[in-house]
């Protein structure tokens, strides 16, 4: 959420970052209903300290046997009556569509995030890894992993398109990723596991910036909760509407969840395969922390991410978003790309943004620094550690070999009962 107070003082700053954005300037139509919810809500306030004086006033005047002045007063305060609630009525009404205009316009891009319409003006920061150089063509995960035990047609019988079920040995390979992640981010990586709700309410996803923008993503059950798309919206609210201490921040929380997303927006893309599903797993991380705090929990944060990876040892690059490519709440966002063998690019792995204030106005999440007494709105940044399922995927596809079987990585041997290859099931 904007503050209309910085648009208010510099309107052109404000249309200059949406034009970054791609979008009209929109300073000069917010100021036009700002200036007329402030002078219905000064009118209102003028009427109603005027109602409560003239009360008061017949009440001296009848005292002093002043009955034209006491009748006046009363024919004054009756018509009050009858126009506070209408000014009640139309100053709610500008209010909420002055929120509601705001509530629906992007985080403003970081000075130094590039700009560009689309991901074709992304920029490689850094790359690691070299992809491994095959003596037979690589096969698509979709192809070969069936034989191992990936069903996609138990799952699409009983659920439909963009689900797959996971047996014995791949069901441990994925359970064995997600488990060595939320170990590394505990263990190494400073973050608090947490074991959050998959419901939520509107407001939830309202303070991350899903709603009310992007419903048609989500699921809704029938009693007005949402599966949650990302376990980024448990977490982040788990701060929502309070006052926290300078001493707590920065606040580093993780999740294992599963998430739900009705990819209404991707019609036609990955329709094969385990990258582009309904339902699926992630580690999530997220970080509460202090302005001030902001750009190294970032960069913390991409780290985290990263050692995933390095030690699965998957080739991967770092991309910065440009401007038309970020995310609804983000100010700035690196994603990480794994390398994919049967498509011979790289893949979208991870996405890590810092939204600076946007979601903690939204939910009104603050702290109160050292020695002040006033409160400042927190940062909030999240990002995957990684997607349990796209890992699987980049781990099938770069540890495959020739006979169909599939090499565990070493750093997931321990984590799957000392097996060192998933074979074919016949």
């Amino acid at each position: 959420m904007h503050d209309i107070r910085t648009i208010r003082e510099n309107p052109a700053a404000f249309d200059a970052g949406l034009a970054r954005r791609g979008l009209e300037p929109l300073s000069a139509l917010i100021g036009e209903e700002d200036t007329r919810w402030r002078a219905v809500s000064t009118a209102l306030q003028e009427g109603l300290a005027r109602r409560n004086e003239a009360s008061k006033a017949i009440g001296a005047a009848m005292g002093k046997g002043d009955t034209a002045t006491a009748e006046a007063l009363k024919a004054e305060v009756a018509t009050l009556k009858t126009r506070l609630p209408e000014l009640e009525a139309e100053e709610k009404a500008l209010a909420e569509a002055v929120q509601t205009r705001l509530a629906a316009i992007p985080n403003l891009p970081a000075a130094d995030v590039p700009e560009g319409p689309d991901e074709t003006a992304n920029v490689e920061e850094h790359r690691w890894g070299t992809p491994r150089a095959f003596d037979f063509t690589p096969q698509d995960h979709a192809d070969f992993g069936p034989a191992l035990g990936l069903d996609f047609e138990g799952a699409a019988a009983m659920s439909g398109a963009r689900f797959a079920a996971l047996r014995g040995q791949m069901a441990r390979l994925h359970r064995a990723l997600a488990q060595f992640m939320l170990d590394m981010q505990t263990g190494s990586n400073g973050y608090t596991e947490v074991n959050p709700p998959l419901l939520v309410r509107s407001e939830a996803l309202f303070g991350t910036g899903q709603l009310p923008k992007f419903a048609e993503d989500l699921f809704q059950t029938t009693d007005g909760r949402w599966l949650i798309p990302t376990a980024e919206v448990s977490l982040t609210n788990l701060v929502r509407e309070q006052i926290l201490t300078e001493a707590e921040l920065p606040i580093r929380f993780t999740a294992l969840t599963p998430c739900f997303r009705s990819e209404a927006g991707s019609a036609g893309r990955d329709t094969r395969g385990f990258i582009r599903q309904h339902q699926f797993e992630k580690v999530e991380l997220v970080s509460i922390c202090a302005p001030e705090q902001a750009a190294d929990e970032h960069a913390h944060m991409v780290q985290s991410a990263q050692g995933i990876l390095e030690a699965l040892e998957l080739p991967y690059r770092r991309v910065m978003l440009c401007t038309g490519d970020m995310g609804f709440s983000a100010a700035k966002t690196f994603d990480l790309e794994v390398w994919l063998p049967s498509q011979q690019t790289y893949r979208e792995i991870s996405s890590i943004s810092t939204c600076a204030d946007f979601q903690a106005r939204r939910m009104n999440a603050r702290f109160r620094p050292e020695g002040e007494k006033g409160t400042r709105f927190v940062h909030t940044l999240n990002g995957s550690g990684l997607a349990v399922g796209r890992t699987l995927v980049a781990v099938l596809e770069n540890y495959q070999q020739a006979d169909g079987s599939v090499t565990v990585p070493a750093v997931l041997v321990p984590y799957i009962g000392g097996i060192t290859e998933l074979t074919p099931v016949s």
